[in-house]
């Protein structure tokens, strides 16, 4: 066997081995433990995270964090990982330790010339980009431990209403306009809640508190469906210009309800939990004039509010001073 070949069946072994003594890999591989300890050695040198134990019993050890075996890529395949890896690097904060930047400098450094040549010549001419927000990394990193090891977090969460501690079982992460998000089941409300990730102060796992089942059915992009489907509805429709159709196509709430005319505007309608009727009432009200909301009632009459609320605020003259 090659020597290559063999330190990759080594690597493979301590992975799902984690603790091991060199008597063991040696008569496992047929070789000297003289050879063994000089493997292992190289292994160490290379960044695989091996210790050893002192005293009796003792031997070696792998570290929490294991290392994987290579893989081969295609040259489309080298640049599309890549790519995807840097563009996370809008994100203010990532739930991945610094993770993404070590494997995108190791992958890079592999990489053969020409390969590298042509990634030089797509920098800064390719990207995902997010607004920049500040978060919590230690905070997403938690929770998102915690859906790998199915764990409670106990949070501290900051809302209009103050700051409060909830005990939550996380359904996952997903990021949005340059914020993560939570979704979870919070044990002090007994309901789904979806929590921001900037306005969570601090997050510690918590294994006193069982967790469910039910939670860890749920996916992520689907995880408040079963509300969503038993909340009272009340529909929407709203009248479009041209410029709304534009601007609501781009929107996940409304983008496959539209109905466009011939002058290029339309009109949306879609079902709605009344209880939520205020977030949408506020997504038409920042596309200002080119959209009317045409039904339910309420909806029109928390549009009202908030122009009379608008022109009181102009009426007492509470303008910046101007410069002079």
């Amino acid at each position: 066997m090659l020597k290559s070949q063999r330190l990759i069946q080594l690597i493979m072994m301590i992975n799902a081995k984690k603790s091991f003594t060199v008597p063991e890999l040696a008569e496992e591989f047929g070789l000297s433990k003289r050879t063994i300890t000089r493997d292992l050695e190289e292994l160490s040198l290379l960044g695989i995270p091996i210790y050893s134990v002192q005293g009796r019993g003792g031997g070696y050890r792998l570290l929490n964090e294991r290392m994987l075996p290579p893989i081969s890529f295609s040259e489309s395949e080298a640049i599309a990982m890549f790519f995807a890896c840097q563009s996370l690097q809008y994100f203010g904060s990532l739930p991945f330790d610094e993770g993404a930047v070590t494997a995108l400098h190791k992958f890079y450094h592999y990489l053969p010339a020409d390969i590298k040549e042509q990634i030089e010549r797509l920098k800064n001419k390719v990207a995902i980009w997010s607004p920049h927000r500040s978060m919590s990394s230690p905070s997403l990193r938690t929770l998102l431990q915690a859906v790998m090891i199915r764990s409670v977090v106990t949070i501290e969460y900051s809302s209009s209403h103050g700051v409060t501690v909830r005990d939550i079982q996380p359904v996952g992460l997903y990021a949005a306009h340059g914020y993560w998000y939570c979704p979870a089941y919070c044990f002090q409300r007994e309901a789904y809640r979806l929590f921001r990730g900037d306005r969570i102060r601090s997050a510690a796992l918590n294994p006193s508190i069982e967790c469910l089942d039910e939670v860890d059915q749920r996916k992520v992009e689907e995880w408040d469906a079963p509300e969503w489907a038993q909340a009272e509805k009340t529909t929407l429709t709203i009248r479009l210009t041209p410029g709304g159709v534009w601007n609501l196509e781009s929107s996940g709430w409304f983008g496959d309800s539209l109905e466009l005319r011939e002058d290029g505007g339309g009109t949306a309608s879609i079902e709605v939990p009344a209880d939520n009727l205020p977030f949408f009432v506020n997504i038409v009200w920042g596309l200002g004039e080119d959209a009317e909301i045409v039904e339910p009632a309420e909806a029109i009459e928390l549009i009202q509010r908030k122009i009379e609320g608008m022109g009181s605020l102009y009426k007492r003259g509470r303008l910046l001073p101007r410069k002079s």
